[in-house]
């Protein structure tokens, strides 16, 4: 019974320590590279975009490693995400639309 129990952990990819400490090394190769990328890249929109790419892809490990998101059933999982991506297109529309109000010359 134990070994079966086991092997139902090991099939949905049970957390280990061998897990952690990769997700630890895999995130901080990614800040090392956030750092030099931030001092040997002048500033620019491509680079707020790499720093963002980076960024979610961090927190793509943090949420679904450390904070066992990625060991849920999907469901629970889509009723996270999918309000996030209707916030973060929400953001997007609203930076978009606000610099419109720069454009706009108004009549006095």
């Amino acid at each position: 019974m134990e070994h079966t129990e086991n092997h139902h952990n090991n099939e949905h990819g049970a957390l280990t320590k061998k897990t952690i400490w990769a997700t630890f090394w895999l995130l901080l190769a990614i800040t090392v590279i956030d750092f030099a990328i931030y001092f040997m890249m002048p500033a620019s929109g491509i680079r707020n975009f790499i720093f963002i790419g980076l960024g979610v892809v961090k927190s793509y490990f943090i949420v679904g490693i450390f904070m066992h998101m990625k060991y849920e059933v999907v469901r629970l999982s889509s009723m996270i995400i999918l309000p996030m991506a209707f916030i973060l297109a929400l953001i997007a529309a609203l930076l978009y639309e606000g610099d419109r109000w720069s454009i706009i010359k108004w009549i006095e």
